[in-house]
């Protein structure tokens, strides 16, 4: 019976990269910086990662870009939910107020 490999690898051993982590990170930070559009998908790019991580059972080195990413995939969606809330609110009460009336 074989045990997963967990911890850093033995001597000799490279630790593994995720394919897909330098991606996730930059969708992730450009989800905040620049188009909140993004966070999504870094979101849902990093939830499908850190399951392959997760059961491979090897020790990536890039793990924690992928968190990262993640994360801020989920608060740029976060703060893109809110912003269209608060877009639908002003326009509604805007309509309702009659601020578009001719």
């Amino acid at each position: 019976m074989s045990y997963p490999h967990y911890g850093p690898p033995a001597f000799g051993q490279r630790p593994l990269t995720h394919p897909n982590g330098t991606t996730i990170l930059v969708l992730g930070i450009l989800s905040l910086v620049v188009c909140m559009i993004i966070g999504p998908f870094a979101w849902n790019m990093g939830n499908k990662a850190l399951r392959e991580i997760d059961s491979s059972g090897y020790y990536y080195e890039n793990r924690g870009m992928v968190q990262a990413g993640r994360i801020c995939g989920i608060v740029g969606t976060s703060i893109m939910i809110l912003m269209v809330g608060g877009y639908v609110l002003l326009f509604g009460l805007a309509a309702l107020l009659g601020g578009f009336s001719s």
